[in-house]
Parts: C-alpha cells; structure tokens; sequence
C-alpha cells in the first residue's frame, strides 16, 4: 500500500455526486417509454422501484461494513482478495471491470442521441461519412462528438480528484435541479391528471408480479452508481463512516428521478389518445419527438422551456455518468495494478495530481473504438452490466456475512445472506432465459460475455505464471 496512494479530497457532497450520477444517466431519461411503462405500467414500475431501493440499501449496509474495514480505493477487488483469495477477487473484478468500462463509452455516445432526437435544431452531427452496423446509423460528426468528450472528460479525470469532485458536483446539481423542476411544475400544471396514470400494469400483462420482476431484474443496471463510493474510499477526506448514509441518500435520489420521470412521461397525453398504453404504442411507430415521449410529454407540459430544462438535465446526467465511471474504473485498475493482478503501469501516478494516469488512459484507449461500432453492439456489451454488477454485489455481500460471522456481528450477516440471496436471484433473471419475464441476455450478448471469459482467463492464467 505504502508506494503509490491517491490524495484524500473528495467530500461528502463530492461523493454522493459520484454516485448519484453514475446512477442516472441517458437511459433514465428513456426507459419510461422503451421499458418501465411496456413492460410494468405505471404502478408496477413504482412497486418495482420501491422493491429495488429496499434491497439495494441491503446490499449498502454490507459495502458500508467492508469500506470501514478497508478504506482504500479497490472496493469489491480488496474485500474478496483479503477474504477469498486472489483468484475470486480477479473473478469478481473482471466483471465489475466489464460493466464500468462498458458504460463510459455508452455515455459518450449518448451525447449524440440527445443531439438527434432532441436538439437537431440547434446544433446536428449527422454530417460527413455513413455507414451501419447492426442497423445502426453512424455519422463521422456524432463519432467526433463521442470522442471529443472522451478525450476530455479523460484529461479532466487526470487534473486530479479535487477538480473532478466540484465538477461531478456541479453537473449532478444541473441533473437534480432540472428533473425536480419539471416534475414540480408538471404536477401544478392544468393539463395534469392523476386518471392518465391508469391502468396500473400494462393491459397484455396479466401476471402482475412478472411485470414487477422484469424491472426488478434490471435494478442491478439501473442502480449501479452507488457502488462507485468503495472505489474512491481511499479519497474521502472525512471518515468512512459516513459512507452508509452517503450511499443511502443516492440510492433513495435515484429511485425518485427514475419515479419521477416515469411520472412526466404519462402526466399529460397528447390529442386523441385516452391512456398512456396507446400512447406508448404509438411512440413506436411515430416521427420526430413523440418518438421520445417523456421529452414530447414535457413539451406537452411545459413547452420549449421545459424541453430544454429537461435537455440540460439529461445531458448533465450523461457527463456526470462519463465523469463518475473514468473514476470509478480507473480506481478500481489502480488497486488491481497495485496488488500485482494488473502490469504496475496502472498504479503509477500522476508526479503533480496524484491520479492514475495510465489506468485512465488505457480506459480511453478501450473507450474511443465504440463510437465507431454504433449504439446497437455497444448495447450488446452494455447489456452484460448488470450481470456485473450483480456479480459485484454478491461478492460483496458473502465477504460481509464471513466477517460478520467471524466477528459475531448478527445484523450483517442478516444482511449479507439477503443481499447475497438478492444478488444471485438477479444473476439468475438475467443469464435464465424464464417464460413472460423476456428479459435474459440476448444471444450477441451471450457471445460477447463468454469471450469475456475466455480472455479474463488467459490473462490470469498469465499472470499467475508470472
């Protein structure tokens, strides 16, 4: 531990925006209409989301009890490798690796998204040479646009910690701001009604509780954000005690912002639709905004103003998830370098801002191929995120329970056993393929995962030579 160690500047505020906006990114702003409302309704997505705080604040009372013991950067890795061993600690890391890594590119290229759908006439990036992958259109301006935000936001991520933390704030500020200032005055607004919220569950769901689990599967995704904290614990200049209610407050904030923009999507319908189920429909096959409903809801509500609230919103959540996971990965490569899993070149730090430079480099080296692939094969690996962090969650809550059983601690190991049970449930709802749920990996994704596998094998087998 004593050859490299990072500079402790981080807040409290600094951290809960960490999180918070790692949790909340552009599918946020999307997933009422594509998945929330489809799949669940809009009683159902609540109940799913209420489910989900409930077992992920579990699973936080298990990392707040490992950050008091090991309040280092590594997280997950430095739990399992001081309880289990070095081989499940690389296990539980490779994956975790997988679903950080995955996401920062994802964000990045969310920003040209926003751009097509929402603000194309302010500023349009469909310019220069096409092609498709998968289905998927790709323009060289949204390709520059990705990479200039990876490129940056991969410099700001080095200028050290203390400038990332007040920028991270800042930006989940914008975030925060604008999606309580649209649901606030979606709720006073005239055009409001509670009887839009109707029917509670989708009409061709007859099994409510399917249509529960199938959000309830994805909250691993939806969530992951939270267990960002243990990998900057080594960066709290306050003491890691706090870390549980840190945590609590970003899980509670999130599960609102994914509540409340599910709400602004159905708050108000548009002309000649009686429920929001044959609005969603029609979003399908619709042109222009409408294909976005929470946005098109929010013009609805609050026209062009609240349209651009909400578009600073969301482009706040995408930068601050951009910022949030370079962090997170690159802490969480620090550890593994540092503890010889990884070359030592990843624990190497900046001479004047005392971050790992290298690791962050190497996460922009790995991040600026996806713009050129398309959204539809980054979605293929992203899918596998959950997977990971379920992975992660589970590691974590068994490290737990072993400590808590050694130590004679009875509430942990209650809550190690829950959230390891959690845990594996969650692994199970997304590798299973289960009837009515439709919600497994699909089969790219299943390919893309074992080759994962294949190569998290080879380099440890490698390593382990070594």
């Amino acid at each position: 531990m004593s050859e490299a160690k990072l500079q402790k500047k981080l807040t409290p505020l600094n951290v809960w925006a960490l999180a918070l906006g790692c949790i909340i990114g552009w599918g946020a702003f999307i997933m009422p209409g594509e998945i929330f409302l489809v799949k669940a309704g809009s009683l159902g997505m609540a109940l799913a989301m209420l489910a989900a705080t409930i077992i992920l604040i579990i699973i936080s009372i298990n990392y707040y009890y490992m950050i008091k013991r090991y309040p280092v950067a590594g997280g997950e890795f430095i739990y399992v490798n001081a309880m289990l061993g070095r081989k499940n600690a690389f296990i539980c890391s490779w994956f975790l690796a997988l679903c950080y890594l995955s996401i920062v590119p994802l964000n990045a290229t969310a920003l040209a998204l926003i751009f097509r759908t929402v603000l194309h006439d302010v500023l349009d990036f469909q310019f220069g040479f096409h092609y498709q992958i998968a289905g998927y259109d790709v323009y060289m301006g949204e390709v520059i646009l990705a990479l200039t935000a990876l490129i940056l936001f991969a410099w700001l991520s080095i200028k050290g910690v203390s400038l990332t933390g007040k920028f991270q704030t800042l930006l989940v500020m914008l975030l925060v701001g604008g999606i309580a200032i649209v649901s606030c005055t979606a709720v006073l607004n005239s055009q409001f009604s509670w009887s839009n919220f109707s029917p509670g569950f989708p009409p061709d769901v007859s099994n409510h509780l399917v249509a529960v689990l199938s959000i309830l599967a994805i909250s691993p995704w939806a969530f992951v954000g939270f267990d960002t904290i243990p990998q900057a614990a080594e960066e709290f200049k306050f003491s890691p005690a706090r870390s549980l209610f840190i945590m609590v407050v970003a899980i509670v904030f999130g599960a609102f912002a994914y509540v409340a923009l599910n709400m602004i999507t159905i708050a108000v319908l548009p002309p000649g639709f009686d429920n929001w189920v044959d609005y969603i429909k029609a979003s399908k096959t619709a042109q222009g905004l409408m294909t976005l409903p929470t946005f098109y809801s929010t013009y609805l509500l609050l026209g062009k103003v609240g349209l651009f609230v909400l578009s600073t919103s969301v482009i706040a959540a995408i930068l601050s998830g951009l910022l949030g996971f370079y962090m997170a990965t690159s802490r969480l490569l620090f550890a593994m370098s540092r503890d010889k899993v990884l070359p030592s070149t990843f624990s190497e730090l900046h001479s004047k801002y005392k971050t790992p430079t290298k690791a962050i480099l190497f996460i922009l080296a790995v991040s600026i191929i996806a713009p050129f692939m398309g959204r539809t094969v980054l979605g293929w690996i992203v899918d596998m995120a959950s997977l990971g962090a379920a992975v992660g969650y589970g590691y974590t809550s068994f490290v737990a329970y072993k400590y808590a059983k050694k130590n004679g601690d009875i509430l942990i190991k209650i809550t190690g056993l829950l959230g390891f049970a959690f845990a594996i449930l969650f692994a199970i709802l997304l590798v299973v393929p289960i009837p009515y749920l439709n919600i497994s990996l699909g089969l790219e994704s299943y390919i893309f995962l074992a080759v994962w596998i294949i190569i998290g094998y080879i380099f440890y087998s490698s390593r382990a030579r070594n």
